[in-house]
């Protein structure tokens, strides 16, 4: 009797119910995750066209610099007093701010 309970249950459910469960899904999906990782690829590629020679640098290894050159898909990265690193535009995760501007702001304040 109890699976007879389970077959009427099945039978009964609107194929369009189940649409529009996987639709609700995938909509849950992109709104957590794709869109998120979107946004966050298109700020990357905004941060890279931004670059310029003088910026104090992060990468995605950790190495701490200022940009000494510039290309399409290469940087020259000074890391210390004539110690240049060559690297890939793509591995610059941040810009860190300019210590000198900041003071800047800071005494015209």
């Amino acid at each position: 009797m109890h699976n007879d309970l389970v077959l009427l249950a099945q039978a009964g459910q609107s194929p369009l119910m189940t649409v529009g469960f996987f639709g609700l899904m995938i909509a849950i999906m992109y709104f957590l995750m794709i869109r998120p990782q979107q946004q966050q690829l298109k700020a990357h590629k905004a941060l890279l066209a931004g670059l310029k020679k003088g910026d104090s640098v992060i990468t995605q290894g950790g190495i701490i610099g200022k940009i000494a050159e510039l290309t399409d898909t290469e940087v020259k990265v000074e890391v210390s007093q004539g110690v240049k690193l060559r690297i890939l535009k793509s591995s610059i995760q941040k810009v860190m701010p300019d210590a000198s501007r900041a003071e800047d702001k800071k005494e015209e304040k």
